[in-house]
């Protein structure tokens, strides 16, 4: 299927890798997607050209080139005259998929010539009525180097109709801008939505035309480990304490003092460098009894009041987030002691999660805050909040979500057999976790888990999403290896293993309850 574009629709280069993860985690593999991919762009070289005319496929060592295999496959097959310019030897193809589909053509060599240029001495003439760009890929940064760069030039000098799959290489994907040099094409045919490059780089693109590869447009709506990479953070060899992040907590009471802790103990296995625990001063000390990695504020009283507010102050300024609610309690001075917090953390201009008591209290008083916020209800919070049962019907239910995360203009998070994570504008379901994951705590893990996302400063929604699937995630491996027979300290020991390895959860996926 292909169809001409007005540019309304598109997803960045970021969002398009996290979407083929996800699908690929869902069923349809990398493989399926790089054959669907060369293959139409096989036939649309088809459909306006005879066979036995000429065709130069120009491929690159990743996934772009891939494609560029398999177009070389298939129109060898409908009786064109195909060469392919390698740019690089065969032996430094390290996309699994792109391995795969090169090696029908090295036992094609007497049909298919091959050209493999490691440099730029190398890139023969070409003499050809068809030329087809697969160099480079929409993840490309930076200007290009040989021989990548050689190849584009002798690209542009040749008199053959261009056709560049994906993007023309040379153009950076979101931005536009020409790397250095780019390939004019005549026809770019680029896959599942056109990028935002595409608009700000017209001269290069000649005619647009997108080609379905077999992503279905419900895949965009489920969480999935694509969403993980896109929160998960590198760390550089020279980074620094404080680098990634300090999460505060302010959380606990006289009766509770598990909750904050499970929340900042899941923060630090998610990667902050500092989870700081405010509480009342003997379940502060109670806290700093369970693990030494916590660093605990101890406040008077037995519960939070309006009196510890003050002193909140210059924490909320080191912190990178906060996390308020968790095991608070719901005291009337509590309670006022939250609205006087979250105006103290929106004046500092600090992203803000609420959750478990924090989020009740701050229904009594609701309103838009000028700053990030995500929610976290189940559904009996969700009613606290709204005042309102929600539907039995997913659909339904989705849309009441959005409905209240556009008049709070925040993120919401609600927790459920399935949890949809949605603002105004997007939604997402995520799938992961199972009937065990119903022991108290599981909760506050997520509320960690999110906190340190936005600690280390990934965007608010992308950062609920990943949260939500790590934690589900995490309940799978422990209901695998444990059965329903589950704390929620068992969910923190999983978190790094998701993290390293999202794509590992298909394994345990059947573990689950949950289905699509």
């Amino acid at each position: 299927m292909s169809e001409k574009v007005e540019l309304k629709d598109f997803i960045t280069s970021r969002e398009m890798r996290a979407l083929e993860l996800n699908a690929e985690y869902y069923g349809a593999s990398r493989l399926q997607l790089m054959e669907n991919a060369g293959r139409n762009t096989a036939f649309e070289i088809a459909s306006r050209f005879k066979p036995e005319q000429s065709i130069a496929i120009f491929c690159g060592l990743g996934g772009n080139g891939g494609d560029g295999f398999v177009a070389a496959r298939h129109l060898s097959a409908m009786g064109f005259k195909v060469t392919v310019i390698l740019a690089g030897k065969a032996k430094e193809i390290t996309d699994n998929a792109a391995s795969e589909n090169w090696k029908p053509l090295e036992a094609l060599k007497e049909t298919i010539p091959i050209h493999e240029v490691s440099d730029s001495t190398l890139v023969p003439e070409v003499n050809t009525d068809v030329v087809v760009d697969a160099l480079l890929g929409i993840g490309t940064k930076g200007h290009l180097r040989p021989p990548i760069l050689q190849l584009v030039r002798k690209i542009n000098t040749t008199n053959a109709f261009k056709v560049a799959v994906d993007l023309p290489t040379g153009i950076d994907a979101d931005t536009g801008e020409v790397l250095g040099e780019a390939v004019k094409a005549n026809l770019t045919i680029t896959f599942h939505k056109t990028k935002p490059g595409i608009e700000r780089a017209k001269e290069y693109i000649g005619e647009l035309i997108v080609k379905d590869i077999g992503i279905p447009k419900e895949f965009e709506k489920f969480a999935g480990p694509g969403d993980v990479s896109l929160a998960a953070k590198l760390r550089p060899s020279e980074s620094h304490k404080g680098d990634f992040g300090r999460l505060l907590v302010i959380g606990g009471s006289e009766t509770f003092s598990g909750a904050p802790t499970l929340v900042a103990l899941a923060a630090l296995r998610t990667g902050v460098d500092l989870a700081y625990v405010v509480a009342p001063e003997k379940t502060a000390y109670a806290i700093s009894s369970i693990s030494p990695d916590l660093i605990t504020v101890k406040l008077e009283g037995k519960h939070l009041n309006v009196g510890n507010v003050s002193a909140l102050k210059t924490y909320i300024e080191a912190a990178n987030a906060v996390a308020l609610g968790p095991g608070l309690g719901l005291h009337l001075e509590t309670r006022e002691a939250v609205k006087a917090t979250i105006d103290m953390v929106e004046s500092a201009g600090k992203p803000l999660l609420l959750d478990a008591d924090g989020l009740k209290a701050f229904a009594e008083f609701k309103r838009k805050l000028n700053i990030p916020l995500v929610l976290t209800p189940h559904a009996g919070e969700y009613a606290i909040l709204t005042g309102k049962k929600l539907p039995e019907d997913l659909k339904e239910k989705v849309s009441e979500v959005q409905k209240t995360a556009a008049e709070l203009s925040a993120i919401l998070l609600l927790k459920g057999s399935v949890d949809i994570i949605a603002n105004e504008k997007r939604f997402k379901l995520n799938f992961t976790g199972n009937p065990g994951m119903t022991v108290g705590g599981t909760g506050d893990v997520l509320t960690g888990i999110v906190g340190a996302f936005l600690a280390q400063r990934i965007d608010p929604f992308e950062a609920a999403v990943a949260g939500a699937f790590v934690n589900g995630a995490a309940g799978d491996f422990v209901a695998a290896e444990k059965g329903y027979h589950m704390v929620s300290t068992d969910l923190i020991q999983w978190i790094p293993k998701v993290l390293d390895n999202p794509m590992s959860h298909v394994k345990v996926r059947r573990v689950s309850a949950k289905t699509g």
